[in-house]
């Protein structure tokens, strides 16, 4: 008998569970080798997992919507239809218990005949392996609606996996092309980044208590973790006149204020590493790139941070393309560990609500994050002597003070106003 059971894998190094989304696959359904069988929510993302071994799904333990320690249990495949009842009545009776050990890669599953063997492969893929296609379920269900052969597409997805977006671009081949979808920024002031607003969660009974999301449970666990580490803030105020006067100019080319802020810090991180570094028990990690990340709401009352990788050496133009990529991806659930976790500086932005400005929570794992309140129209005193309007913003740093000390967060501020304030131009460059 050769009956697989199929565990909940660890999607990041820090999920601890998962909660199943959807079953791509039902009970008794034949499944390929690589076939997508089940899709799971992780700290940040929805990801497709695929199976090692063909056969046939024989029963599912963990039914959607259903969360899991990783590790356990949450199905059976058996190799033959004949199996399938055999499986049934092995998952009645308790099934193989599970001892594997949580880990950063998919869990394997073990077989009731032999020694372990993996049932699950790891999230993602490539366009073909061995032949086969791969295609998000979304893709296969838009490619059925929209009568697109799939095996004419070239995916753009991880690893060449075929999106949604591969299915829709080539659906709207011949006709007139239509702009790629993003998430519509919230009316704010035009210094202020463009950030999606957050939507209210489902409104509660009063009196009732809501279990929090996946997603909740993980911000918790990160914010738990920030309690320990000693931190400090500095306030700066920055006119933002000459970058207002280049976003008009560029806006209509795509390029966003929140990219436009991310380039300015980025290129104010090359001049101190160290507000790019992080504390280890070992000492202070000067990290090789320097990645943005920018605190994103979710519709579900998530919190995720999407990262702009090298920020500092790519232009503003892609830069921007990507975070427009990056925002509607995330809202979708589609963020790739390695989109979302990867950050070394931090950026929140809270303009758009009004916000003058607030103190924002250190994420583990880096030195350094900066708050942004609105932009405002204010009297100032001009050099000449006399009263003008300019318009300025609030941002305020929250850094470790384990490594970085009131004199480094002041200077960082400084260089960041003097680019801002003077040299907005170089950001296009």
């Amino acid at each position: 008998m050769s009956i697989h059971e199929v565990f909940m894998p660890a999607l990041s190094s820090t999920m601890t569970e998962g909660k199943i989304v959807s079953w791509v696959k039902s009970p008794g359904d034949k499944v390929e080798k690589g076939e997508t069988v089940v899709v799971v929510e992780s700290d940040k993302a929805d990801m497709d997992v695929e199976t090692f071994y063909e056969g046939f799904l024989a029963h599912i333990i963990v039914e959607a919507g259903e969360t899991a320690p990783v590790g356990s249990a949450i199905a059976f495949i058996a190799e033959t239809e004949a199996e399938i009842e055999q499986a049934k009545s092995l998952a009645n009776s308790g099934g193989v218990a599970a001892t594997t050990t949580p880990s950063s890669e998919p869990i394997p599953a073990a077989s009731t005949a032999s020694a372990a063997t993996p049932a699950l492969a790891s999230p993602n893929g490539s366009n073909h392996k061995e032949g086969r296609l791969v295609a998000s379920p979304r893709a296969r269900k838009l490619a059925k609606e929209l009568k697109v052969d799939l095996t004419t597409l070239q995916g753009s997805g991880p690893h060449g996996r075929i999106v949604a977006e591969d299915v829709e671009a080539l659906s709207n081949q011949g006709k007139q092309p239509a702009p790629a979808p993003v998430a519509p920024p919230a009316p704010v002031p035009t210094s202020t980044p463009v950030a999606p607003a957050a939507t209210p969660v489902t409104a509660a009974v009063p009196g009732q208590i809501v279990p929090l999301t996946t997603f909740q449970n993980a911000v918790v666990r990160n914010m738990v973790a920030t309690i320990s580490v000693p931190v400090f803030r500095v306030g700066y105020t920055i006119t933002t006149d000459g970058l207002d006067k280049l976003y008009k100019q560029i806006k209509s080319k795509g390029v966003t204020m929140t990219a436009l802020l991310a380039k300015a810090v980025a290129v104010t991180l090359q001049k101190h590493p160290l507000l790019n570094a992080s504390y280890s028990d070992q000492g202070i990690v000067y990290h090789s790139e320097i990645n943005i990340s920018v605190a994103v709401a979710m519709d579900d009352g998530g919190l995720i941070t999407p990262v702009l990788q090298n920020a500092d050496a790519v232009d503003i133009y892609s830069l921007s393309r990507t975070w427009k990529s990056l925002v509607e991806r995330a809202r979708a659930k589609q963020l790739q560990p390695q989109e979302y976790n990867s950050g070394t500086f931090t950026l929140s932005n809270l303009g758009m609500f009004g916000v003058d400005k607030f103190d924002a929570i250190l994420p583990p794992g880096q030195g350094s994050i900066l708050a942004i309140g609105a932009s405002r129209p204010q009297v100032v005193a001009t050099p000449d002597g006399l009263f003008g309007v300019r318009q300025q913003m609030q941002v305020n740093i929250t850094s470790d003070h384990r490594i970085i000390y009131g004199a480094h967060a002041a200077a960082f501020l400084q260089d960041l106003t003097k680019l801002i304030e003077t040299n907005p131009q170089s950001l296009t460059m």
